[in-house]
């Protein structure tokens, strides 16, 4: 506590609050662009800081990662386009729900969730931080690797009612997460003699070619195209978002907390929180049927737990100086550049900085909900235009973001590619979150695999000789196990019926 004061003056200064709200500003309006990662926006606030206080520059970054991450959820409610990667794992039941004119009240959702799971998670930093990044640093490769199969089980829970289409998807998903070089010897795979694929099939342009050019493509077929104006009729619905928001407070709860624990492990990210969140929230709903038509509670699970992460991914890079994902590695970049070195001794040496940084944690996602007033404001503007007119502009942007991730025609190429796949497989009633899922956890695991096989010398046993990683292997292979083991059961007892 005599810490407290100091760092409240720190914070409570007009250079400070005003850099934290440009920042949101910032952060918000990169948010909205189809495609645009929160990394990518954290890069672009790097020149700035060097003209800030120490304590100025982390508030950029906080607030604009916190921004952006939340601003993502209103180009995948309005346009079925995710905004960042973690968007994508609930983006069908929020676009379901603004064509079914709810577009305010699913905005208003995701606004309130981001900042309950951004708060919560900046609890656990403040609270637990050196305990809990402990924890994390035992996480070895081998955790990694169960911890990444884990995740691709969720494939199976994101997929609807058909987990052989689902697990088809997850494979596909996995098939494209292995073109490029091959981890352990550098040899290409499928690339195909294309010089462009050697570093694998970049992940952006995919994601806006498997959700934005399915849609486009429709809306250019339909004989009959829907006009905007009927969407925007209920926008007004904030009121009936928290109300949503409390009846589901325990799925708030669990993937905040799920959210922060994935966080805080090093090379984790906000996205597979999000889509590890949402997965669970499925398997353990009480209305499994609503998913996929508009259902509230998978937009609750996956908000709270993408901002949760990110509060909760400082942990190891402040005490520890270990980034917990690449938006931390920048800051932690920035902070040495301020001459506030991380680490243990960073409590000792910077404390009322410290404090300040969480105080700032705070603040920055209390905005997200006056800019969450703000999407929805855009989202009666943006509803009221006829599709004949967006979808055009639509292309343009999906053509700039996939452009822009490498400055080359590449991008372009892969957005194509993998958007008429996409098409494809969704008329044939194939789901698309799987795909993504495979192409996102697909080179964790590999890599993750491969490393540990190199440490063990191709000995299985190894993955089970750490005491953490054996709890994840049997933990992760019951949940594979668990649904043969159930059908099993359920023939025999329906044999002995007979009998």
């Amino acid at each position: 506590m005599d810490y407290l004061v100091p760092a409240l003056n720190m914070v409570f200064q007009a250079d400070t609050l005003l850099v934290l709200v440009l920042a949101s500003l910032f952060g918000f309006i990169v948010g909205v662009l189809p495609g645009v990662t929160a990394t990518m926006a954290v890069a672009l606030m790097v020149p700035i800081t060097f003209a800030l206080s120490p304590l100025a520059a982390i508030a950029s970054i906080v607030a604009a990662a916190a921004m952006v991450m939340a601003a993502g959820d209103v180009p995948g409610a309005l346009l079925r386009i995710p905004g960042t990667p973690a968007s994508a794992a609930y983006v069908e039941d929020a676009h379901k729900l603004t064509l079914q004119g709810r577009a305010g009240y699913i905005l208003g959702v995701g606004a309130i969730c981001s900042m309950l799971g951004g708060v919560l998670g900046s609890g656990v930093l403040i609270f637990a931080a050196p305990l809990l990044a402990d924890v994390a640093l035992k996480f070895s490769v081998f955790e990694f690797f169960w911890l990444s199969a884990l995740g691709l089980s969720c494939a199976i829970f994101v997929a609807g009612d058909d987990p052989i289409k689902g697990g088809l998807a997850l494979l596909i998903g996995l098939i494209i997460s292995c073109v490029g070089m091959e981890y352990s010897s550098g040899t290409p795979r499928f690339t195909f003699g294309n010089a462009d694929l050697l570093e694998g099939v970049s992940f952006i342009p995919a994601l806006i070619g498997m959700f934005a050019l399915p849609e486009i493509l429709r809306s250019f077929l339909r004989t009959n195209k829907t006009e905007g104006a009927e969407a925007a009729k209920a926008v007004d619905e904030w009121r009936n978002a928290i109300r949503s928001v409390w009846d589901y407070r325990k799925v708030v709860a669990r993937s905040s907390g799920l959210g922060s624990f994935i966080g805080m492990l090093p090379g984790a990210s906000a996205d597979i929180a999000a889509w590890m969140s949402t997965a669970l929230a499925r398997r353990f709903s009480r209305e499994p049927k609503k998913w996929g038509t508009g259902h509230v509670e998978g937009v609750i699970a996956g908000a709270s737990s993408n901002n949760a992460a990110l509060s909760s991914a400082w942990i190891p890079a402040l005490v520890f100086a270990i980034p917990g994902d690449t938006i931390t590695a920048i800051a932690i970049g920035v902070l040495y550049l301020k001459g506030m070195n991380p680490g243990p001794a960073v409590f000792i040496n910077n404390a009322d900085l410290v404090y300040a940084v969480f105080i700032v944690f705070l603040l920055a996602n209390l905005l997200l909900l006056p800019f969450g007033w703000l999407a929805i404001r855009i989202a009666k503007v943006v509803l009221r235009i006829p599709q004949r007119l967006i979808m055009p502009v639509l292309l343009v942007l999906a053509v700039i973001g996939s452009f822009a991730m490498n400055n080359d025609f590449s991008g372009i190429a892969v957005m194509f590619w993998v958007g008429v796949m996409a098409y494809i497989l969704e008329e044939c009633g194939i789901p698309i979150a799987p795909i993504v899922l495979g192409i996102v956890l697909g080179k964790i695991v590999e890599q993750n695999l491969m490393q540990s096989l190199i440490s063990t010398q191709g000995n299985l046993l190894g993955f089970f000789e750490r005491p953490l990683s054996a709890v994840l292997g049997v933990f992760t292979l019951a949940v594979w196990c668990f649904p043969l083991l159930r059908r099993i059961a359920r023939r025999r007892r329906a044999d002995h019926g007979a009998a």
